[in-house]
């Protein structure tokens, strides 16, 4: 009976640690293409409208960043207002991107690159979710100086809690 209470907290406290949702942080300075460090939603519930930030690291062995393309997932809308996307750098600097709009696709285009050692947030606000069932999948890709190629940083979904 005595190791069946003292067996009961200790898996208590294992699921516990098992089911946390720990937030990765993949900020790798000896990479040399930038990518996806993190991304959240706020609120971090089953709410209509949210926000979706992405965090991407420029290493300081890469290029620099000229252009950021978002490819929306069909589940979801948002305003295609520029207001809607907000831009900072590490240090929560307004970064004011030229953007376009086509569809599905949001492209950022930096006037001045972004330079290596460096990051960004990319908030998208005003996100309505437009069926249930699996969360949103975004796809990020980039350019950096001296190439027309994209490349891919990542793709990025959201559970529905």
């Amino acid at each position: 009976m005595k190791k069946l209470l003292l067996l009961i907290p200790a898996i208590t406290l294992l699921t516990v640690l098992s089911t946390t949702n720990f937030r990765a942080n993949a900020h790798d300075d000896s990479a040399n293409i930038p990518h996806i460090d993190s991304h959240h939603n706020f609120p971090p519930t089953r709410a209509d409208i949210v926000r979706h930030t992405f965090e991407i690291h420029v290493p300081k062995n890469s290029n620099p960043l000229t252009q950021v393309i978002i490819q929306v997932p069909e589940v979801v809308n948002w305003s295609n207002k520029t207001k809607d996307l907000v831009v900072t750098d590490g240090n929560g600097k307004k970064v004011t991107p030229n953007v376009s709009i086509n569809g599905k696709v949001i492209v950022l285009s930096f006037a001045e690159s972004i330079a290596p050692n460096t990051d960004l947030e990319i908030d998208i606000k005003n996100v309505r979710r437009v069926t249930l069932g699996n969360g949103p999948v975004y796809r990020l890709l980039a350019k950096l100086e001296g190439s027309e190629t994209p490349i891919h940083l990542g793709t990025v979904g959201f559970r529905l809690k």
